[in-house]
């Protein structure tokens, strides 16, 4: 084992050695393990604290680390959990809307699932350099603003546009925790929200967690149908809409301008709040990015949402929501009711993160790769899969959204794919009710390389011929 095995390497290792020993026994000391494993000194203490931490080992200061003895546990002791299905009745909640089913990938598989940029897109080495930097701050433990820290509410801001202030700003653990706040604060369980057709599927299971009942609002090539969302409000007395203006998940769509003001009129003449999901922010390829809704809005109609998780790392949670009066105190209070405040050391790193050169050269060479994996996959799918058709080449997102040919079921190629060694999401959970055809998305910035996304690309044609869906 080489200087730089992790300490993950170490406790499978070490584990095999337990399986040889007797209760009691005592393992071999830490120099010792340093000698055999070839690791130093804080790899073997990290180890050990995990496998005493999982109770696989015992230690004693000045005697050792010693095998702690084994519990058996008999059929009689196994814990019965059935009374929870009568105490959680009438909580109408299945986990399947959440989390999509999945199984391991293969030896060397392909991900086209997810929505994370892959490590080697991700600016490791300026996230690291900004929470050093954060964590010698002589106030970087004390607690934070409940609203968050004064310079980033003031960065979001900016970020918004010229007609938000940082009073308008609410600092948030990411996105998806800040969408589930906000459709419990806005919403009381039982009412309808509209949500574009298809929609970002983590939507879909945080509104109906909160016990809410989605109703789709179809698109077509420039976002959003104003005419419909009109009629959707009307029939169903909806006090809330959630929608993606901006490379929209899973399609990529960008609302076109003459419907911006639109919507907005809409929901506003509805007496409804507009959630603005702008997750995609820093996620363009290239081209000028569309500003915000909020930054046209003047009557807090708007609530806008978003977060560098998607353009930095996913252990940046960091995110904001923008809002304006009385629905901002509500959700202060619910920021009392679900943790006080975000951890302040990342709130401090995700500053000296943006607020350097670095922060604007990654999101610079972000924008070249993606635009570069898309045009990628986009072209390696035509030559592989002639018989999907690609919705749009997007301008801007981490997904491209592939219609399958009539007869082709999204959860069978998807299974299919998965057992040619590319994960790939099913399109029906992106819509809130019957989807209207079969689709795939297909991500392109979790894969490790272009020439990776090729060969899933070879793959999915190869798994379309096995269960017969036209390749052309």
């Amino acid at each position: 084992m080489s200087d730089s095995s992790t300490s993950g390497e170490l406790v499978t290792s070490l584990r095999a050695l337990l399986a040889g020993l007797a209760p009691g026994d005592r393992l071999p000391s830490s120099r010792e393990l340093i000698q055999r494993y070839r690791v130093g000194p804080g790899t073997v203490s990290r180890a050990i604290a995990t496998l005493a931490a999982e109770g696989a080992v015992v230690t004693r200061p000045g005697s050792g680390t010693f095998v702690a003895p084994r519990v058996a546990r008999s059929q009689d002791d196994a814990p019965d959990t059935s009374w929870q299905a009568v105490a959680l009745a009438g909580r109408d909640f299945d986990p399947a809307h959440a989390v999509e089913a999945s199984h391991p990938l293969p030896e060397g598989g392909i991900t086209m699932a997810g929505g994370y940029l892959h490590e080697t897109l991700q600016p490791t080495r300026a996230l690291g350099a900004a929470l050093a930097r954060a964590a010698r701050r002589p106030d970087a433990w004390h607690r934070a603003p409940t609203a968050g820290l004064a310079p980033l509410r003031a960065i979001f801001a900016r970020q918004a546009g010229s007609t938000v202030s940082p009073e308008d700003v609410l600092v948030t653990g990411g996105g998806q925790g800040a969408l589930s706040m906000l459709f419990r604060a806005i919403a009381a369980p039982g009412s309808p929200i509209l949500m574009e057709s298809p929609t970002y599927a983590g939507a879909l299971a945080a509104a109906r967690a909160a016990g809410l009942r989605p109703v789709p609002v179809p698109m077509d090539e420039d976002g959003i149908r104003p005419e419909l969302l009109a009629d959707a409000f009307a029939m169903t007395g909806a006090r809330l809409l959630y929608c993606q203006p901006t490379f929209h998940n899973p399609t990529g769509t960008v609302l076109a301008p003459v419907r911006r003001g639109q919507i907005i009129d809409v929901a506003r003449a509805a007496g409804a709040f507009l959630i603005e999901d702008d997750f995609a922010r820093h996620l363009g390829h290239g081209r000028p990015v569309p500003p915000a809704l909020v930054t046209d809005d003047r009557h807090g109609t708007v609530v806008h949402l978003t977060s560098l998780t998607k353009p930095a790392s996913p252990s940046l949670r960091i995110g904001a929501v923008i809002a304006r009066g009385p629905v901002m105190r509500r959700l202060m209070g619910m920021r009392y009711v679900d943790d006080f405040f975000i951890a302040r050391p990342l709130q401090e790193a995700a500053v000296e993160l943006v607020s350097t050169p670095a922060w604007e050269r990654h999101l610079q060479a972000l924008s070249t790769a993606l635009r570069e994996r898309c045009a990628v996959l986009a072209e390696a799918l035509a030559r592989e899969v002639p018989g999907w058709t690609l919705t749009r080449v997007p301008a801007g997102g981490l997904h491209l959204w592939v219609q399958l040919p009539p007869g082709c079921h999204d959860s069978a190629m998807a299974d299919a794919a998965r057992a040619h060694g590319v994960a790939v999401n099913s399109g029906s959970r992106y819509f809130p009710a019957e989807p209207t055809d079969a689709y795939l998305r297909l991500g392109f910035a979790a894969a490790a390389s272009t020439a990776e996304l090729a060969e899933g690309a070879r793959c999915l044609g190869t798994a379309a011929r096995a269960v017969g869906c036209g390749t052309g």
